[in-house]
């Protein structure tokens, strides 16, 4: 017998919303848990697989930030792009607190709170986009138009 997939909280949300999505899983066990790695071992292009990132603003509020895994995440950009002075990135010590997620198993979508987002513009190059499923070992492919609206996400140019 089959073993059922055991659907993540992001698989459940976009199950609920109705929208359409591919789930791949990838084998943790080696550590390598980083979305260069990742889309490596999953054969997939680099440039369509994007990282989530939890910021703090000057302000105080958190700002969630999607970008391509090999680019890095421009501070002042990226503060421009919600409208606060400036933002730091956030402590992984806090990021379960905040997000409900550990690294390497943060998503966009189900956080504890939905966190203004902005997602880079270079998503809008490709009919999908891939990011994290929710947890580690776990992936999600869909259109970054549908992953747009469902989290009212922007996007800007926030890479160095």
């Amino acid at each position: 017998m089959a073993k059922k997939e055991e659907k993540t909280n992001v698989m459940r949300v976009l199950d609920k919303a109705g929208l359409s999505y591919r789930h791949y899983t990838y084998d943790a066990s080696d550590g390598h848990i980083d979305g260069a790695a990742v889309a490596q071992k999953l054969g997939q292009d680099p440039d369509q697989v994007f990282k989530t990132l939890v910021t703090q603003g000057a302000s105080g509020g958190y700002f969630v930030f999607v970008i391509p895994v090999r680019e890095e995440l421009n501070l002042k950009a990226a503060a421009r792009a919600v409208g606060e002075k400036s933002v730091s990135m956030l402590h992984v010590a806090d990021l379960l607190k905040v997000t409900g997620y550990i690294r390497g198993g943060c998503s966009p979508i189900g956080m504890k709170k939905q966190y203004p987002t902005v997602i880079d513009e270079t998503c809008q190059l490709f009919d999908t986009i891939i990011f994290s499923g929710g947890r580690i070992g776990s992936q999600v492919e869909m259109a970054p138009d549908d992953l747009l609206s469902l989290i009212s996400a922007s996007t800007a140019d926030i890479t160095a």
